[in-house]
């Protein structure tokens, strides 16, 4: 089996040495998704915003994969103030439907570029 890198324009380039995701004998791993607007590459909004585009652009990633948010196994979410957790969950949820993704949620010290919200996920094909 060969591993395949995913890559689109509709969501942003990698800030590191990553791939925006990787599918592997059918399984998609998204890297960790923070709320750059690809058009821009600007990183800006509330954590309601910035948790819509981080999904937008999970959304872009699993089109260009051949997957869909229907098809996420798993995602991880991380927080910078875990207050914001019933914010964050609120958008979350529009955007998945039962059964749900399982999940993990934590609030971390610091995410890259300020962000107040990344998300990770695994998606089947």
């Amino acid at each position: 089996m060969k591993k395949n890198q995913i890559f689109t324009e509709k969501a942003p380039k990698a800030v590191g040495a990553y791939s925006q995701a990787i599918e592997y004998n059918g399984i998609v791993y998204l890297s960790g998704v923070i709320a750059i607007n690809p058009s821009t590459g600007i990183l800006s909004g509330t954590v309601e915003e910035q948790t819509e585009r981080v999904l937008n652009n999970m959304k872009e990633i699993l089109d260009k994969a051949g997957s869909s948010m229907n098809n996420i196994i798993k995602t991880t979410v991380f927080l910078n103030d875990v207050n914001d957790f019933a914010k964050v969950n609120a958008i979350y949820e529009r955007y998945f439907s039962n059964p749900y993704p399982a999940r993990i949620c934590v609030e971390v010290a610091k995410i890259p570029l300020g962000a107040l919200v990344e998300i990770d996920a695994i998606a089947h094909m």
